[in-house]
């Protein structure tokens, strides 16, 4: 399942990539499909699918682990706090996009088929063949263009993402329930003990002036 919902974001990359490029040939996404199997199979569709592997477990690995930091910082108990998980999710996709950026730039070599600037070929050879046309073209500072940008998009997505997460979490797994009967028992202890401060503040003086007292 997971691997069929992998291969469908992979295509659908390359069609909205195809789709974005400059000057770009197609009509609409249809004829986009439809071009890239007559001329150059259906393969290269799936160019960009190692990549896209190599690239979401350092993805997943730097986001969950800047999350989890970034909420020991702004929220050590836990608690339902959606401010802070806003934040650490925004900081979570931010970092992630950062340290994943070279390897996106590869995936979208890949998906476009750009032409190099020395050989005047197509890179169709997977993400080593890519490395090294990003390094002859553009040097290692070509690995971090458009960082910015995906970080950009990254943040927003990843603070919605995290903020839906961690409300259903604490609506499913009844902590507010768990909080209102906390508060409820907390009220009915603090009462009671009122009450009995209370009736024994009124008893008390009584008892003080009764002469029958032994």
């Amino acid at each position: 399942m997971r691997r069929a919902i992998m291969l469908r974001h992979v295509y659908l990359a390359v069609i909205k990539q195809r789709m974005q490029m400059y000057n770009s040939p197609y009509r609409n996404s249809l004829d986009c499909v439809s071009s890239i199997i007559r001329h150059e199979g259906v393969r290269a569709l799936y160019r960009s699918y190692t990549t896209q592997l190599a690239m979401n477990i350092p993805f997943q690995i730097v986001h969950f682990s800047i999350y989890e930091q970034v909420q020991n910082l702004l929220n050590y108990e836990r608690e339902y706090r959606p401010v802070s998980h806003i934040l650490s999710g925004a900081a979570a996709g931010a970092a992630a996009a950062l340290v994943t950026n070279p390897l996106d730039v590869c995936k979208t070599l890949l998906n476009t088929q750009e032409i190099c600037c020395h050989s005047g070929k197509p890179v169709d050879k997977g993400l080593v063949q890519a490395f090294k046309t990003v390094t002859a073209c553009r040097g290692y500072a070509g690995f971090f263009y458009g960082a910015k940008a995906r970080m950009i998009f990254q943040m927003p997505s990843a603070a919605i993402s995290w903020s839906v997460y961690e409300f259903f979490k604490y609506v499913i797994g009844g902590q507010h329930l768990q909080k209102s009967d906390n508060e409820s028992s907390y009220d009915m202890i603090t009462g009671s003990s009122q009450s009995s401060s209370r009736g024994t503040s009124l008893i008390t003086p009584v008892y003080a002036n009764d002469k029958t007292r032994p």
